[in-house]
């Protein structure tokens, strides 16, 4: 167990007796007994502890009342106050707090040791009771960030309120949503938007850009080493705005772009013909197998050899197995097409290396760059160095003004993230956690869409238990768990009804759930859509589902 433990220059003296004691503490400071402020090891201490770089905390001060106020700033710390040994156990037990905070001018060294002992060897309660309460005191300190709102402007405020509560109280299974951290949010709502900064870092149409032209160069480098790309854009808003800046790079209007069909998985950008995509350019839509429901790579190559594309396009909205990319870029050889893929459903599990990356085949790669990347909502392009150019100039002045700075500095933190060694853990996490709710909804007798997932997602043919797909996610969604109703391959339903739901694993996986935590949820999606007119049980769930979240509270 890591402990970091620090104090000022009043509580000096009774942490260098209890690191005497317990050797196996971090000093974090004070180094002397100078005055100094308490406040900078308070924040040093709950840092390491906000961040998992500790396990526990001790903060020492006179009082404790300084060091307390000072760390209970901090979102995922609880910071106590003790006098006692029962003071200790009980914060430990009942509030799961993790730092010890005590007072060197009201407690001695021996009554110090035994509730640093105490505090050390007691272990949390996770009944619902305790994981309940803890769990609203960590929604307090999220709205903490928007706490002038309330009285600016009480309407929205109530519309973040209630956001809050939901992420906290629901379990969130959209495959395309994730929750990203702190760090990315405070980006995200940061000064960086006030900026206005048409152009390109160091080739700006306004003066006074240095700070963002920092932070778009930080984000456009941070992108080329995650992903091991030649040339990065990151300025496009969203991954619809990304897909259209490489058309706009690459091909004419009326050009063909051969792309996975919207009813079988694909996106609307990607050529529906209620899209820009579909309303200017040609398109020839491409299918999966009819039994396998899988890609069939030799079909798609005859395929190709007969249309020509200009643009083969591969990547999904919807499609739950692995994509071979090295059998697509041969493709692309053939028959003499860009090859481009929209990886923004498994940007994420590619950065963390659970999925084949495409970017060493492709010729341009698009994201979003939230979902399993679980950054800002915003798009991304990948590309090799030989169409740099013409991304760039498609992406401004072709179809957009200023970037949102702000954003792009929030995508510079979220690849930051992603270059930590635990990223891959997360990563792979999500594709087991899949596997095991997978599993749980088809040993209860659903059939799931090509028999199982590779990645982040899932779909459930439910029209097969005799429901819709809109039906289905109605009633999870009141059992507190929220999916999408979507298409299957060879869908008879209409896509406002669908024969099928979509589930994804990255929002839970991020909140710290595992395989166990996986296969139960999957359990209830089956037991709801097994009995699908019982409310009964729909509110029992519910009730289930709301003590499960609060053990794992949202980052």
């Amino acid at each position: 167990m890591k402990i970091a433990i620090g104090a000022d220059h009043g509580g000096y003296e009774l942490k260098a007796r209890l690191l005497a004691a317990f050797r196996d503490c971090q000093d974090m400071g004070c180094y002397d007994p100078e005055a100094c402020d308490y406040s900078d090891y308070a924040d040093d201490v709950a840092m390491a502890v906000a961040k998992g770089d500790a396990d526990l905390g001790v903060l020492v001060c006179r009082t404790g009342l300084g060091m307390s106020m000072a760390a209970n700033r901090f979102q995922n710390v609880r910071a106590a106050l003790c006098r006692t040994v029962k003071d200790a156990e009980t914060a430990r037990r009942h509030n799961g707090a993790n730092i010890l905070c005590l007072g060197a001018d009201v407690t001695d060294e021996k009554a110090a040791r035994d509730m640093l002992t105490a505090f050390i060897s007691t272990g949390v309660d996770d009944t619902p009771r305790h994981a309940i309460r803890r769990a609203k005191m960590e929604r307090a300190k999220r709205l903490s960030d928007f706490s002038l709102l309330a009285s600016a402007d009480p309407e929205v405020w109530a519309a973040i309120d209630a956001q809050v509560v939901q992420e906290d109280t629901e379990i969130n299974l959209i495959a395309s949503e994730n929750t990203s951290s702190r760090a990315v949010r405070l980006a995200a709502g940061s000064v960086l938007m006030n900026k206005y900064a048409e152009g390109y870092p160091g080739k700006r149409w306004y003066s006074g850009c240095l700070p963002v032209d920092a932070a778009e160069e930080l984000a456009r480098k941070r992108a080329c080493e995650l992903f091991g790309a030649e040339h990065a854009n990151v300025q496009p808003h969203c991954g619809s705005a990304a897909n259209m800046a490489v058309y706009f790079a690459t091909i004419k209007p009326g050009d063909t772009i051969m792309s996975l069909s919207l009813d079988q998985g694909g996106h609307l950008s990607h050529g529906s013909p209620v899209n820009f995509s579909g309303k200017i350019y040609n398109i020839v839509p491409y299918t999966v197998d009819r039994n396998t429901e899988t890609l069939d790579y030799d079909a798609l190559e005859r395929q190709a050899m007969e249309v020509r594309p200009k643009i083969l396009l591969s990547g999904a909205s919807a499609y739950p197995r692995a994509i071979d990319f090295r059998r697509i870029r041969e493709i692309c050889d053939k028959c003499g097409a860009i090859m481009m893929v929209d990886m923004a459903h498994i940007a994420g599990l590619v950065a963390g290396g659970a999925h084949e990356s495409p970017v060493p085949y492709a010729d341009f790669v698009t994201t979003t760059t939230h979902k399993t990347l679980r950054g800002p909502r915003g798009g991304l392009v990948l590309c090799k160095a030989q169409y740099a150019k013409a991304l760039d100039s498609a992406v401004f002045p072709g179809m957009q003004g200023g970037p949102l700075e702000n954003i792009i500095a929030a995508k510079a933190v979220c690849f930051r993230e992603w270059m930590q060694p635990e990223m891959k853990d997360y990563a792979a996490q999500i594709v087991r956690n899949c596997k095991a709710m997978c599993k749980a909804v088809q040993d209860r007798g659903f059939r799931i869409v090509s028999g199982g997932t590779d990645n982040h997602l899932f779909l459930v043919d439910v029209k097969a238990k005799g429901m819709t797909g809109k039906d289905a996610a109605a009633a999870l969604d009141e059992a507190g768990i929220v999916v999408n109703k979507n298409t299957i391959p060879y869908d008879t339903e209409s896509p406002f009804k669908t024969s099928g739901i979509r589930v994804g694993t990255a929002s839970i996986t991020t909140r710290g759930m595992k395989e166990a935590e996986a296969a139960t949820i999957g359990g209830w999606i089956a037991d709801i859509l097994s009995d699908i007119s019982n409310a009964a049980l729909r509110q029992k769930v519910k009730a289930e589902a709301a003590r499960l979240v609060a053990n794992f509270p949202v980052p």
